[in-house]
């Protein structure tokens, strides 16, 4: 009897500790969401879906003294593979004999979806948590994000109950349609550091070209553009000069975030002779994308946004006066 009653005891202060750890209001939720990306080691392989497209891909996250490590690997059609150490990013494209070197940019990849300060998206997001369910064999518990404006999409999330790390993350339409999910369908926890797990499963030949995407960064007052549309909550998190086609000189880059959606500016040189035969709306997946042309200069404007967030930047676009 008093075995039994020792390990109702130990049972029960478990799961105090336990109740203690898991948070109870949504905002908390997703700072555990956002940490737990980044401070845990895990592998597993997750599909990503957008309409009738699935793709497959295997993903090994390991962290070693507060430095992150990352290789994620294409299972399905040609052979691609990214590999991060920290902001570095290498994209490895064996059938093209390509490297592009480059660094982590606004938009966030699964499963770290979430900025490093998750409360500043209360502003523009109304957040709840859904319901408890199972995916990838754990317990995982659902939260709502329904945006507060037409500028954005929602969001739905699930997490490990028992870690916090992101299980499946889903981007919400207008209308309450899916427009694309990522999902672990196995997923390993807390596993240990072994740096063979992310090292490049390709070895870069002499015959291979290298391609350097970094830009330079440069304030936005030295370039000639300005942004007289802003969308509340977005705010400038990138402004670089990239060298785009050699022929037509180097394009400006400049990306508005609010911490989830991305609103990434292309400004570059127009085509000859193509002129206003490029504007207009189009999309790429889950990117909505919009062009106009300003001063023979072409501006793209893209992201996973709708499209009138896209024609609200652009329709700003003007070339300082001076």
């Amino acid at each position: 009897m008093k075995h039994l009653f020792c390990v109702l005891m130990a049972f029960f202060a478990w799961c105090s500790v336990a109740s203690a750890q898991v948070p109870t209001d949504p905002l908390s939720w997703l700072g555990r969401i956002s940490s737990a990306a980044h401070k845990l080691n895990y592998t597993g392989t997750f599909i990503y879906q957008n309409g009738k497209s699935v793709e497959t891909s295997r993903i090994a996250h390991l962290v070693d003294g507060g430095a992150e490590y990352e290789k994620l690997e294409a299972l399905d059609g040609s052979p691609r593979e990214v590999v991060r150490s920290n902001e570095e990013v290498q994209c490895f494209l064996p059938d093209q004999k390509l490297l592009i070197v480059d660094q982590s940019s606004a938009r966030r990849s699964f499963p770290a979806r979430l900025p490093a300060s998750p409360n500043v998206l209360a502003e523009n997001y109304r957040i709840r948590k859904g319901e408890v369910v199972r995916i990838a064999g754990l317990e995982s518990q659902q939260i709502i994000l329904e945006p507060k404006d037409d500028m954005r999409f929602g969001h739905h999330f699930w997490a490990d109950v028992a870690s916090g790390l992101l299980l499946r993350a889903r981007l919400i339409g207008e209308k309450g349609e899916s427009i694309e999910q990522f999902a672990f369908n196995e997923v390993q926890i807390g596993a240990a550091f072994d740096k063979e797990k992310v090292k490049p499963s390709f070895v870069r030949a002499a015959d291979w070209r290298v391609v350097n995407a970094r830009g330079n960064e440069v304030r936005v007052e030295d370039t000639g553009w300005v942004f007289k549309n802003t969308i509340p909550g977005f705010r400038q998190v990138v402004s670089v000069v990239r060298q785009a086609r050699k022929s037509r000189g180097d394009a400006y880059h400049v990306v508005f975030s609010d911490g989830l959606a991305a609103i990434s500016v292309f400004i570059e040189p127009a085509a000859p002779a193509k002129g206003s035969a490029q504007s207009g709306m189009s999309t790429s997946g889950a990117v909505n994308i919009f062009r106009r042309t300003v001063a023979d200069h072409l501006i793209t404007v893209l992201g996973e946004v709708p499209s009138q967030a896209l024609v609200r930047i652009a329709d700003g676009v003007e070339m300082r006066k001076r």
